[in-house]
């Protein structure tokens, strides 16, 4: 009996020091230190609205976390941002727009489609039944089924006019016609099978008549955007590769300086005995010896932090027609833009790529031509090609969703374009310039750099098993 006391004490004690705890503010200081990603989980299900005042939210309304480490020009910051995802939006923009069919047939319904989150509720849009001219004590009955969800409808009051509530069969009926349109408006669908990127499809029936209509099935994907920042220097990095070429490496460095003394310079280095390459703003990474080109730039596109690199090789020049702004004003103004080429020396190469996929059985069939597809409207010298020239502003995420493959080490500049070929939207101009050095031949870095017959058999075979084609032209 004493026990049964000592336990009624001890929990009015506590009652009456939890109160006091909250009253003076204790508590608030115990939880804001604790990180944000922490939750008083001891709390039961009693004390919920309490576990929400002491925990973060995280809901969408959880954003002051994120602002509180902004720097003080957050309203400049916030603009930027803006500006950002809107282009964002732009470049990864997707029909989202919902089409409903016309009433050709009894049934309305969304023609394109709609989209869901895998496992999530979603409302299926503009379902309907529309008729004319039918008995007010006629039956009115549609079904709908899917394949990999089930459906069910919100808020039905009467049971007996929805059958195979959160199956993947679901039927309605009803004797009024604004009634069962009702219950069609709230019909969800809830995918059962969690896959990022998959799809369903549903079947709409009234009588003889029946409709299909697509249910694209996503992973929402969490937008990547950088801070372009206030200039060219927080917009580009500049990115080169170089292998036994000191002098033309640092020919190239004096004259980006010469324009731009702050921009971020980094240089992949595969030389066999590496010299030091220094100086502000240069980032110099020195790889094992001979790794070769393409391998260079996987390294130093995956140390970038700016949205664009201006990619040049370490033997070309800077002049005062070597205009950066005049890239980025380009790829600003057309953001579906990824890879945007130059002119070497005057030379604006480009190319279109001709490919046929061919049968299962041999493979598809790749030419490069010379030639473009369309003008770049608004901008006189621009076409809109597969490849450019070695000098190009591209944008950071695009480039690094195709990569540069390591196995093409002496000899790889088209396939990267083979790789990024319906991935990447390509643009060549004429006026966007840089210089080439003159240099003598290199016995040493000739060996290297030129193909062997041996060379090219392995990378034919390469492109015969990676890119399936039977047949390539250059």
């Amino acid at each position: 009996m004493k026990n049964i006391h000592w336990i009624a004490f001890l929990i009015i004690l506590g009652v009456v020091l939890s109160s006091y705890v909250i009253k003076s503010g204790v508590l608030k200081v115990t939880k804001s230190r604790l990180p944000p990603r922490y939750t008083l989980s001891f709390l039961g299900a009693k004390h919920r609205s309490l576990t929400g005042l002491l925990r973060p939210n995280l809901s969408c309304q959880g954003t002051e976390f994120t602002r509180q480490s902004v720097p003080d020009d957050l309203n400049a910051i916030l603009e930027r941002r803006a500006k950002e995802f809107k282009q964002h939006q732009l470049r990864n923009k997707k029909n989202e727009d919902i089409i409903i069919a016309p009433v050709n047939c009894p049934l309305q319904y969304p023609i394109t489609g709609f989209k869901v989150a895998p496992l999530k509720k979603s409302i299926i849009p503009g379902l309907a039944l529309q008729m004319q001219g039918r008995g007010k004590s006629e039956m009115y009955k549609v079904s709908l089924s899917v394949k990999k969800g089930v459906l069910s409808v919100e808020d039905v009051l009467d049971e007996d006019q929805v059958k195979g509530q959160d199956q993947s069969e679901l039927t309605i009926s009803s004797r009024n016609l604004t009634h069962l349109n009702d219950l069609l408006s709230r019909v969800a669908y809830t995918s059962t099978i969690y896959h990022i990127k998959t799809s369903d499809l549903g079947y709409f029936t009234f009588e003889d008549q029946e409709a299909i209509f697509p249910i694209t099935i996503r992973r929402p994907s969490v937008p990547v955007l950088y801070d372009p920042g206030k200039d060219v220097n927080s917009q580009v990095t500049i990115i080169t590769k170089t292998f036994l070429r000191y002098k033309e490496l640092n020919v190239l460095i004096e004259s980006i300086r010469k324009f731009y003394p702050k921009i971020k310079i980094i240089v992949a280095d595969d030389s066999l005995k590496p010299e030091r390459v220094s100086g502000n703003h240069i980032e110099h990474y020195i790889m094992p010896p001979a790794q070769g080109w393409f391998a260079g730039r996987n390294l130093v596109v995956s140390q970038l932090t700016t949205k664009y690199f201006l990619w040049v090789d370490d033997d070309f020049v800077f002049s005062k027609e070597t205009k950066i702004e005049r890239f980025v004003e380009i790829m600003e103004a057309v953001p579906e833009l990824d890879v945007l080429g130059g002119e070497v020396s005057g030379d604006q190469f480009y190319f279109i790529l001709e490919y046929d996929e061919g049968d299962e059985s041999n493979g598809g069939c790749l030419s490069r031509i010379r030639g473009f597809h369309q003008p770049l409207s608004g901008y006189d010298g621009c076409f809109l090609v597969d490849g450019v020239v070695n000098f190009f502003l591209a944008r950071t995420d695009a480039v690094r969703s195709v990569g540069f493959d390591p196995f093409l080490k002496r000899v790889g500049h088209t396939e990267f374009f083979i790789d990024g070929l319906g991935k990447l939207l390509v643009a060549s101009c004429k006026g966007l310039s840089v210089g080439h050095q003159t240099h003598q031949p290199q016995a040493e870095y000739d060996s290297y750099r030129n193909q062997g017959k041996a060379e090219e058999e392995r990378k034919l075979a390469h492109h015969f098993f990676k890119n399936y084609l039977n047949y390539i032209k250059y």
